[in-house]
């Protein structure tokens, strides 16, 4: 399964990066599902459950399948870097009552038995309600989950822009795509994401939207659906260091141990995953990554397991309890 955008030389020139307010509003509910991992919020996450309790996301984290379709109109196409939350929430309120209908009863398709649950039933009520109510969720999930982190999340993303603007202008697409993610690929002027569903599309002059998240931090995600531009939306790089620990805390009690880098994949490492994938979260170079896991290894903390093609780290017993400051 993978999803190509195979460039022509029309594509080069209509590159561009954007930011969605409304996007990581809308992926910062998903974390709430029990399904979903949080990875690196679970801190912030767990921080924010008690004040969680007065809202019910759950119209929201329905309509967001882990494989499968969510509505577009939930996030409307990003108009560019300096986008506004105010301004993302005004176009997806003006969402035409038709396409509000079309695209929730395609959605809850993807999940067996989301229809006919009490969540989905009113999700098929009458879609002007059903558009108020969750424009409502996703302002009161701005104003209590993202709006007090939006500093931070928003200079990460920033960080990314800049770096990959850099990239692009240092080696063209070429040095662009060699390390955008892990998951992606560039050759022969096509661009291939390895897993998730299949997706081709030949571009023909439309370009491609680049798009940083912090909140979708586990994939890389596809859109070929209009209103949007061709998009790629990833996780943006160094989110590993997105929560950095206050002096005083257990992770920075383990970080004056063991070094802030090796306490930072060690607590990061809340699933197996990869060196690649390990060094663009941290925003450091797999050699620097391999490194500090060999070291990591041999105190036991953590093991390298085969999956297919790859190696993926996780931790040990050891590891776990030293990531949790012995709890």
């Amino acid at each position: 399964m993978a999803a190509t955008l195979r460039f022509g030389p029309a594509d080069l020139l209509r590159c561009r990066f954007a930011i969605s307010p409304v996007f990581e509003t809308s992926s910062a509910i998903r974390l709430t599902s029990p399904t979903e991992s949080p990875g690196y919020h679970q801190g912030w996450l767990d921080a924010l459950r008690p004040r969680l309790g007065a809202l019910d996301l759950r119209p929201v984290t329905l309509l967001q399948p882990r494989r499968g379709y969510t509505p577009d109109f939930l996030a409307p196409p990003p108009t560019g870097p300096q986008a506004q939350f105010d301004e993302d929430l005004a176009r997806l309120a003006a969402t035409p009552p038709e396409r509000v209908r079309a695209e929730i009863a395609l959605s809850l398709r993807d999940t067996p038995g989301a229809a006919d649950s009490p969540t989905g039933r009113l999700l098929l009520g009458d879609p002007a309600e059903v558009l108020r109510l969750l424009t409502g969720l996703l302002r009161d999930a701005w104003h209590l989950m993202v709006e007090p982190v939006w500093p931070r999340v928003r200079a990460l993303l920033d960080a990314d822009i800049g770096f990959q603007s850099r990239r692009l202008a240092e080696g063209g697409l070429d040095r662009l795509f060699a390390e955008l993610h892990p998951t992606l690929r560039w050759h022969d002027n096509t661009l291939t994401r390895a897993r998730g569903d299949d997706d081709h599309r030949d571009l023909r002059g439309e370009g491609v939207l680049l798009m940083p998240s912090v909140f979708k931090w586990d994939q890389v995600v596809v859109v070929l659906d209009p209103p949007w531009q061709p998009a790629v939306i990833y996780p943006a790089r160094g989110i590993g260091a997105l929560w950095q620990p206050a002096g005083g805390t257990p992770d920075a009690a383990l970080g004056r141990l063991i070094g802030r880098t090796r306490a930072a994949l060690l607590s990061g490492l809340t699933e197996p995953a990869t060196t690649t994938a390990l060094a663009h979260r941290h925003a450091l170079s797999p050699g620097t990554v391999s490194e500090h896991l060999t070291i990591l290894r041999d105190a036991g903390f953590v093991v390298g397991e085969r999956h297919r093609h790859e190696i993926r780290y996780r931790r040990t017993a050891l590891g776990t309890a030293a990531a949790h400051g012995g709890r």
